[in-house]
């Protein structure tokens, strides 16, 4: 079996594709990568389909070695790419041999981000489970044995020779809109569409939560980002349990807020203030401990309309041969 060989599996290096969906029923997340951009332009510039198998990079610190010639691209977080200790630029794609060694660094600058994405062509040949190969490690399912790369891990990958060699230009990153985006300042917003309970929310807590600046606690990781700023508690202290959408806001009895991500639990009893706009959390989701957040409010039609927006922005993506 060839492919590629993980020689450090850095921090938290996870294989994902689109997501697994459908499961939710049985109580199966969705998984997935949290920065869906990224993720579907190293596909991209990998010439695979925007479900191909991908890992995801957290923190930093991935070595592979090769044992197919095939190309391969990293985007998202700024973290560096050496291909045999040549650096290498992130948002297009390279040539590598058999025997090549791969090293994914560490973000080193402020607005860097902190998750990256390394596709490879054809992606990872890994085996589904309900439907999926994303990892979930709360659940213990996906990728290789449902949990972190692992040094020795053999990512199964073919040959692919003669493929032509792409790049996103800075001057294209820079033209989408807010909801995607390759850059990472340490002050994002998100927008926010109200959910059935925001009545349970006083006119001053929700005039207090989208007035005021909330920062990322040290808990914060695949399942949710919990924040800390001016409480917002609701006039209940729960609920009945109930399905729990992706991007919901839930308000425990603390008044602090937390953003719920892929790999949350299915179902949860907090009384929510709302959910952030899907595409805006890529955006969060390149926060680590200590980024600060703004909220705004999102009328539905509108959210409706920017993801229609954003969508044919990214079918229209054009990538610019090397």
């Amino acid at each position: 079996m060839q492919g590629l060989t993980v020689i450090a599996p850095g921090i938290l290096s996870l294989l994902q594709d689109a997501g697994r969906f459908g499961q939710q029923q049985i109580g199966l997340t969705t998984g997935g990568p949290l920065d869906s951009f990224a993720f579907t332009v190293a596909n991209r510039l990998c010439h695979n389909s925007d479900n191909a198998c991908a890992i995801e990079v957290s923190i930093g610190g991935l070595t592979l070695e090769s044992s197919i010639d095939s190309v391969i691209a990293l985007t998202g977080a700024k973290l560096g790419l050496k291909i045999n200790g040549q650096n290498k630029v992130q948002w297009q794609s390279h040539a590598i041999k058999a025997g090549d060694k791969i090293n994914i660094g560490f973000a080193s600058e402020k607005n860097s981000g902190c998750r990256a994405y390394l596709a490879v062509a054809g992606g990872f040949d890994i085996a589904k489970q309900f439907g999926s190969q994303a990892t979930v490690s709360r659940e213990g399912i996906g990728g290789l044995q449902g949990g972190p790369l692992q040094k020795a891990d053999l990512l199964p990958s073919s040959n692919h020779r003669d493929l032509e060699l792409l790049s996103l230009s800075e001057e294209q990153q820079s033209n989408f809109n807010s909801s995607f985006n390759s850059n990472y300042p340490d002050l994002v917003e998100l927008r926010v569409i109200l959910g059935y309970q925001q009545n349970h929310f006083s006119p001053v807590k929700q005039a207090i939560f989208f007035s005021s600046e909330y920062t990322v606690s040290d808990l914060c990781d695949r399942m949710g980002y919990r924040l800390e700023g001016p409480k917002v508690n609701a006039d209940i202290e729960g609920i009945l349990s109930e399905g729990i959408c992706l991007g919901a806001i839930q308000v425990p009895a603390d008044g602090q807020p937390i953003v719920l991500m892929n790999d949350r639990q299915t179902i949860g009893g907090y009384p929510k203030i709302g959910a952030v706009f899907g595409p805006d959390l890529a955006k969060l989701a390149q926060l680590s401990a200590g980024g600060r957040i703004k909220f705004s409010a999102m009328d539905i039609n509108d959210a409706h309309q920017e993801l229609l927006l954003a969508k044919r922005q990214l079918d229209q993506l054009v990538l610019e041969a090397l």
